[in-house]
């Protein structure tokens, strides 16, 4: 008797259980839309975060919901991005291409070291020491930091030890913002085609003995822009992007090249009176 007793006590107990789950899951159920499955791989699967959202699901659910636009997906190609427009039917929407921009032209056969650093291949090691090294201060250290850390093969270091960004690759995640020691990297629309292409914040001539491209604060590119588009801010000009700025004008006078124009296929266009760079080598390196 006791053991029917038991196996009834057991058996009501497992019913209970079962019928609280049900009930439980019919109240905790959350209805999720398949579409966002199809959306999901229709997407690059970059997780790079360019689109704003912390990857590619989270985005996916925004596009279903209606919360975003397709074009919100930078990375994706055109036909990926119609592609998902139309299986949803909606308007593909415009955002501009966000780029990876570095704030350096001193490669190592125009930017001379005062110091040799040896130690771990990585420019945040070498920053600790003294800054890394390099004759100016502000200028990029080389060790390739920004490529080893891109997920997207979208930077490569060229023969002067600079990187180099592949803007048909770059996501625009930000990675190579957050590892450069010397913040030369930041985010930009591809639209900002008028940059400077320094941070050295010394005033004067005497600075072309530390990197022949730098940045000497003569004030040019301000004097000749029109209205307020630059302006000198800390012995840099500042480019305002608010204001209409596609104007090559500006990068002329340049006598050093610090200002440029960058064209997706031809690259960093100089002024016409910037001084020719023919140093193929590395500058001389010593002790101070």
């Amino acid at each position: 008797m006791a053991v029917v007793i038991a196996v009834l006590a057991l058996g009501g107990l497992t019913l209970a259980l079962a019928i609280m789950l049900v009930i439980a899951n019919r109240k905790l159920y959350v209805y999720e839309d398949p579409r966002i499955d199809v959306v999901e791989n229709m997407l690059p699967r970059a997780n790079c975060g360019a689109c704003g959202f912390p990857g590619c699901r989270p985005f996916a659910e925004a596009l279903v919901s209606g919360e975003v636009l397709p074009g919100k997906c930078t990375v994706s190609s055109e036909e990926g991005r119609e592609a998902i427009g139309n299986y949803l039917g909606v308007s593909i929407g415009g955002e501009e291409k966000q780029v990876a921009r570095l704030a350096c032209a001193g490669g190592t056969n125009v930017a001379r070291n005062k110091a040799q650093y040896e130690g771990i291949n990585s420019c945040q090691a070498a920053a600790l020491v003294s800054g890394g090294g390099k004759g100016c201060f502000w200028g990029c250290l080389g060790a390739g930091d920004c490529m080893r850390v891109c997920d997207f093969d979208a930077i490569h270091m060229n023969e002067h030890s600079l990187p180099v960004v592949d803007i048909d690759k770059c996501t625009a995640c930000g990675d190579c913002v957050e590892v450069c020691p010397k913040d030369l990297f930041s985010i930009q629309p591809i639209s900002h085609q008028l940059w400077v292409a320094c941070k050295n914040l010394e005033k004067g001539d005497e600075v072309l003995e530390e990197c022949q491209v730098a940045c000497t604060a003569c004030g040019r590119c301000a004097m000749d822009a029109p209205g307020d588009l630059i302006t000198m801010e800390n012995n840099l000009p500042v480019v305002n992007y608010s204001l209409e700025h596609q104007n090559k004008i500006p990068i002329q006078r340049c006598p050093t090249g610090a200002i440029v124009w960058l064209d997706q296929k031809l690259g960093a266009i100089k002024g016409e009176k910037s001084i020719k760079i023919v140093r193929k080598g590395k500058r001389n390196m010593g002790y101070s």
